[in-house]
């Protein structure tokens, strides 16, 4: 476990390296509410945290094992760090609490996701992208589901 902890340290530092971001980074294990969630920016203290437990089950989830835990671990700190660097981020958030209607924010939601995820696949080119693909499609699923039952 310490052997794969120094593993992280060092992708989340090529990574931030990368972006040139000043955001800064926490590791825990679970998230503490009831959801599944690998990662969360917070705007107000610039910090991502990302839950490596939480992601180790994503990835088993979507991808049947850990095999593929560190590109998967990868793919989630650059969405991340697309929300800590999104330009559009606070204007959105904003707008979102604006919203006089669930539809409306359910689009601004999916909007600011999609700008982390358009972020993402710039940060880390050199991932396979029917890989990074599969992982956003899932994460925006519920997203468009959400806004198709609205319109239906």
């Amino acid at each position: 476990m310490h052997n794969q902890r120094a593993e992280i340290s060092l992708l989340v530092n090529q990574l931030l390296d990368r972006s040139g971001s000043d955001v800064q980074i926490e590791l825990k294990s679970f998230f503490p509410g009831n959801r599944l969630a690998g990662g969360k920016y917070s705007m107000r203290t610039h910090t991502i945290t990302l839950y490596i437990e939480e992601i180790k089950d994503q990835c088993v989830h979507m991808f049947s094992s850990l095999e593929f835990f560190m590109d998967y671990l990868k793919v989630v700190l650059a969405h991340e760090i697309g929300h800590a660097e999104d330009k559009e981020l606070e204007f959105l958030a904003d707008l979102m609490d604006e919203c006089l209607t669930e539809t409306g924010r359910r689009k601004v939601a999916l909007r600011i996701e999609e700008n982390a995820w358009e972020y993402a696949r710039k940060l880390i080119p050199e991932m396979d992208q029917a890989f990074i693909g599969k992982i956003i499609f899932y994460s925006l699923q519920s997203y468009r589901t959400e806004i198709q039952s609205d319109i239906a």
